[in-house]
């Protein structure tokens, strides 16, 4: 882990609001590298590292989707579970609008408008996941079910 101290993002106030253990992890942030630079960074299994996709349904309306960095989301299964006739990502500009981060830092906690936070099911299962801390190059290490406690949110089964 470098040296450098890590940053107290809206995601960090979040969690020390919720008297929430974590670990804090910066690494090199490479442009397009997603979990697999992370992983590799960090030297963790890239199935732990959580990435958090700001995504919409066929409204508009916003949602946060939580998976495993190794899968991607079946748009259609998500969409059947959650009663949505279809979910799509947003594009980096309305994601971080809707989030109030910058896509490659965006995390789940603190986010800048409220939305529905969808969870792999499996994730749940893991003894300990790394998701973003609210900027490029900061992940958290995190027990789920403290984000689970945190976020409430609706776990679903959608990794394609």
């Amino acid at each position: 882990m470098s040296k450098e101290k890590a940053p107290v993002t809206q995601a960090i106030r979040v969690l020390r609001e919720h008297k929430v253990e974590y670990s804090e992890h910066l690494y090199k942030y490479e442009d397009k590298g997603g979990t697999t630079v992370s992983a590799r960074e960090l030297g963790v299994d890239e199935h732990c590292v959580v990435k958090t996709l700001i995504m919409e349904d066929e409204q508009k309306h916003p949602l946060i989707v939580l998976m495993h960095g190794d899968r991607e989301v079946g748009t259609g299964m998500l969409a059947k579970q959650i009663g949505a006739k279809k979910i799509n990502p947003c594009d980096p500009k309305t994601a971080d609008k809707h989030s109030g981060y910058q896509v490659g830092g965006t995390s789940p906690f603190g986010t800048r408008h409220p939305m529905p936070v969808y969870m792999e099911s499996s994730i749940a299962e893991l003894p300990r996941i790394y998701i973003n801390g609210g900027k490029r190059g900061f992940l958290i290490g995190i027990d789920p079910q403290e984000v689970i406690r945190v976020l409430q949110p609706v776990l679903v089964q959608a990794a394609a």
